[in-house]
């Protein structure tokens, strides 16, 4: 079964599905299922889902999530996207990788994990609204934030983008995939109006100044109250940056 799903370039299947097309009972499958994944044939990211390990991803224990993020989703039930810092490798832009894939989704789900890899969940309650672009891999496609909207994202998730001034050097590489008015239709979306606010001020500070007039502009129509870079941290006497109305309340070294 499992050899025949890899020749039909399918690398997933669900429990139902295996003891349905093999007729075994539910202890003939899991003892079959266990001695493959000893072997480094299978493995289960969550309980019920199975992924095919082919030969030449046995040394990492899984392919990579991209071939079955998906079917994971689709096997959840919930919509989702490749966000964050792995969507920004995905665009090019892989100044320091996660060392987990990053998944948006509208509910909030346990960590996963398959083989070297750690799967992580974020929650969003308006991940529909995200633009997102279907990017074609090994074993179809799946859904990514745009470059516009995964700017907007690394700012709203700063700590799981390793911070603020990780975000400016991704960006610096990010912007050149940046589109001035899909930034703008990305920005309405957002149901954050600071994210958007940050996240001019840091594109600015990555060199993209020419990438966020019109954000500017709507952001001046918007009449947002001033708020700090840092809300964690104290923003009494920090610079007043009067374009996007941020308290300059951490020091952003940009990188060259």
């Amino acid at each position: 079964f499992v050899d025949g799903l890899q020749e039909s370039g399918r690398y997933t299947f669900t429990r139902e599905e295996a003891t349905d097309s093999c007729g075994l009972s539910e202890i003939a499958f899991r003892h079959a299922a266990l001695r493959l994944e000893k072997q480094n044939r299978l493995v289960s990211p969550r309980r019920g889902f199975f992924v095919v390990v082919p030969l030449e991803c046995r040394s990492a224990g899984a392919p990579p999530p991209a071939w079955y993020i998906d079917a994971l989703m689709r096997f959840h039930g919930r919509p989702y996207y490749v966000g964050l810092l792995s969507a920004a490798a995905l665009h090019g832009a892989a100044h320091q990788q996660a060392q987990e894939f990053q998944v948006i989704t509208d509910r909030a789900l346990r960590p996963a994990i398959a083989g070297r890899t750690q799967l992580r969940f974020f929650y969003k309650r308006h991940q529909a609204q995200t633009p997102t672009v279907a990017l074609k891999v090994e074993t179809g496609t799946m859904l990514v934030s745009s470059p516009e909207a995964t700017a907007f994202d690394l700012v709203r998730y700063a700590l799981a983008a390793g911070g603020f001034g990780n975000i400016v050097s991704v960006l610096a590489e990010l912007a050149e995939k940046i589109d001035p008015e899909r930034l703008l239709r990305a920005a309405e979306t957002q149901a954050e109006l600071a994210a958007v606010q940050r996240c001019g001020l840091l594109l600015e500070l990555a060199g993209a100044g020419d990438k966020v007039g019109r954000l500017a502009n709507w952001i001046a129509d918007q009449k947002p109250r001033t708020i700090p870079l840092r809300a964690d941290r104290d923003a009494r006497g920090a610079v007043r940056n009067q374009r996007w109305r941020v308290l300059l309340n951490e020091r952003i070294e940009v990188e060259e």
